[in-house]
Formats: C-alpha cells, structure tokens, sequence
C-alpha cells in the first residue's frame, strides 16, 4: 500500500506536538490542511489514527504508522549521506534517563551532528516500555536482554553512592545512619517512579523504610539540594566526586554503592542509520561508566 508522504508528516507532527496548531507551524501549512491530510490518511487505511484529545494521541494503529514513518526518514536520511545528497538530517527520538542526560548522553549526541534529536527523559526501569510502544527508535535501559526488534549493547554500570550534606548529616544522623533516624530523615527522590533510595534502604536495613521525601526531578538539582542539606540521596559518583573530595558532601555507607548496569537498545529496522550514534553512545559512556 503506496502512502502520501505529506500524510505521514502530518501525523508525526500531531503527536510529536501534542495539536494540529502546533503541527501546523512545524510543518508551515494551515491547520485545516493538517486536519484535511489525517483525514484522508485515515480514510486510506480505514481506521481512526489520531484520538482528538489535548494533547492528541495516537491510537494503536496510528503509533505504528507514526513509527514506520519516523523510520523510514531515518533511513531515507541515511542512504542521502551516503549518497552526499545534502538532504536535511533525519530526527530520532531517543529515551533516556535523567542522569544519564547530565553525565555522558549530551557527549555522544554531540558527536554526531548530522542527525536531530528529542529527548524523552524517564526512569531506567520504564524507558524500555517507550520502545515497546514504538515510540522512540532507541532507548537507555536496565534491561539486559533485547527488547522484541531491537538490538542491545551493554553501556557500562553508573555508581550511585547515598550523599549529604555534613550539616545535614549532623542534625539528622547524631547517633549514626540508624534505620530509626532514616525513617525520619527527609529523603531526595527523582518522582513517584523512582525507586533507588527505597531499594538501597532495604539492601542497608532489610526493611521497607519509608522516609519523608522531597520529589526533585533535575539531577543537578539533587546534587544541589543534597549540598544545602534539604535531604540526602543517591547521586552518580561521578557527580559528587568532587563535592566529596572537597568536604561538601559526605558519602554515608560508601561500602554500600548502588550500581545500575545500563543498556542501548535500539529498533533493529533503524539500527544502521544509527550506527554512528550507537558507536558514540558506547564511546562515551566507556569514559563515564564503570
């Protein structure tokens, strides 16, 4: 089956942008021209693609189309390389996780520069189920085995020690880093997904603690809040090194790191377009990983 090009664009747009206004703009055509395309592309494969909600999103039948065509720009792109055709760079969507993006993402992106890049951050422990859904082309994980159609390539482990502040440490801890005074401790958290500071207080304690929590979605502004004594938590070693080396923060139970293996996988249909990145990706993060 032979579909309009122009249709496809106008569907990755709407759900890219979250409206037809908006996809309107990216792609510089009027809204009613969007609204006109989506309606024949759905009237061609005689199903509805897009709900028509705020944000719009896809129906199941219109993830798979958005992602053939997000693919199959990604290869056009490539083989226009190869051909030095001197087409715009295709643009992958890629997920990550937050402390990945703030240590070694941003040096592998930058190391390749003829594609475009967006970003969806989640945890390590959910960004598989964007692949699953089919809605970004690779993915950061903790899953060591292949998602279904994809390849996967082992990153490195990230080392996440249990940080703070020594003022913070001398309020809180007087008596020492007891289960007692960490149920009470007000405790750093990415969100409501993130499970690492309840994971590593089990492996300590045996138990399920559960602690107050400020909910800080910025890994530099874990690092900062950990340093102005609002909590303690876990931070990479490789963004507190310094911190600790200095006296600014103090790493607690240091025999006790929380290591979080980490893997690329990425769609197998676009794994040679993205050769290059997957290449840069394993690169950086052999300098940042252990």
């Amino acid at each position: 089956m032979q579909l309009d090009p122009s249709q496809l664009a106008a569907l990755v747009a709407v759900l890219r942008h979250g409206s037809f206004d908006h996809a309107a703009a990216a792609l510089h055509v009027t809204p009613s021209a969007i609204s006109q395309r989506i309606r024949a592309l759905e009237d061609r494969v005689g199903t509805t693609l897009i709900i028509r909600s705020s944000p719009a999103r896809a129906t199941e039948a219109g993830a798979r189309l958005a992602r053939h065509a997000t693919e199959l720009s990604l290869l056009e792109a490539d083989l226009a390389r190869d051909l030095s055709l001197g087409v715009e760079p295709g643009k992958v969507r890629l997920a990550v996780t937050a402390d990945s993006l703030a240590t070694f993402v941003i040096p592998a992106l930058a190391q390749v520069t003829d594609l475009l890049y967006e970003i969806v951050v989640d945890d390590q422990a959910h960004s598989a189920d964007w692949l699953r859904r089919g809605e970004v082309s690779a993915a950061i994980t903790d899953h060591a085995h292949p998602i279904q159609g994809c390849d996967c390539h082992p990153l490195g482990t990230l080392r996440y020690l249990a940080t703070a502040s020594p003022d913070y440490i001398a309020l809180h801890f007087p008596d020492g880093v007891t289960p007692e005074a960490l149920t009470q401790a007000p405790m750093l958290r990415f969100s409501q997904k993130d499970r690492l500071q309840h994971d590593w207080l089990h492996q300590l304690t045996g138990r399920r603690l559960l602690p107050p929590c400020h909910d800080l979605p910025s890994p530099q502004g874990f690092v900062e809040a950990a340093r102005r004594g609002l909590g303690w938590g876990l931070n990479p070693e490789i963004m507190v090194r310094d911190d600790i080396a200095r006296g600014a923060l103090v790493a607690f139970h240091r025999d006790l790191p929380m290591d979080t293996p980490l893997y690329w996988q990425v769609r197998r249909a676009v794994a040679p377009a993205l050769e290059a990145l997957t290449r840069a990706m394993r690169r950086a993060a052999s300098d940042h990983l252990i």
